[in-house]
């Protein structure tokens, strides 16, 4: 997983509440058994005018001009800034992948669902909690100031504005651990590798019958 420390990109206003799952990726794109390639199609039913299938050319497909990350001025955002509720829905752990794909490294918005939530910090996605009114602020800024930058610095535990005003925010502590290193369960587990390592010795010293159990 992708380490998170100090972040700055350009800022996308998506002015939706109760942004769900489906949308953020339609239940198509799921039939997948890979963990990648959803990037295209995150909000695929906003981001296009025609019906998204999966193993469709991106380049064959109808954008719609009126969608926010269609529009030339928010190209390569990074930052998402969203209203309260976002990841509502199903519980699909696609939905951190597809917006992590595309390129986004971190969201800002008043409150989330809890599952994805969480799924976002397992997957490298940092899911930042201001209060409705520090949202707004926001939202009116990266409106009004074509190319409009944040900056989050993690271990700070503030998003920097671009005149230089910093605005705290919480974060788990364990949560902030696992990101700063960039450790996903998979690596959380891998730190332990000696101690797994010395514990399998031992047992089968102590119980070598179960030597031919195991697969070389």
């Amino acid at each position: 997983m992708q380490k998170f420390n100090i972040h700055k990109g350009l800022v996308a206003p998506m002015d939706r509440e109760n942004v769900d799952t489906d949308a953020i990726i339609p239940k198509q794109f799921l039939k997948s058994i890979r963990k990648t390639g959803f990037g295209p199609n995150l909000f695929d039913a906003w981001r296009y005018l025609d019906a998204g299938f999966p193993g469709q050319d991106p380049a064959s497909r109808k954008p719609n001009p009126d969608f926010v990350l269609n529009q030339p001025r928010y190209k390569g955002a990074s930052i998402l800034l969203a209203r309260k509720n976002f990841g509502c829905g199903s519980s699909r752990e696609h939905a951190p992948w597809a917006l992590d794909q595309y390129g986004f490294r971190a969201i800002i918005a008043p409150s989330y669902a809890d599952i994805f939530f969480n799924n976002s910090f397992k997957n490298g996605l940092l899911p930042i909690v201001l209060s409705e009114s520090q949202v707004g602020k926001l939202f009116d800024e990266a409106l009004a100031f074509p190319g409009y930058q944040l900056t989050i610095d993690l271990e700070r535990q503030v998003v920097i504005k671009p005149q230089g005003e910093e605005i705290p925010f919480e974060v788990q502590a364990f949560k902030k651990f696992c990101l700063l290193g960039g450790y996903d369960d998979i690596g959380l587990t891998l730190r332990q590798s000696d101690k797994i390592k010395a514990f399998e010795a031992e047992r089968l010293a102590t119980k070598p019958w179960l030597a031919h159990t195991l697969v070389a």
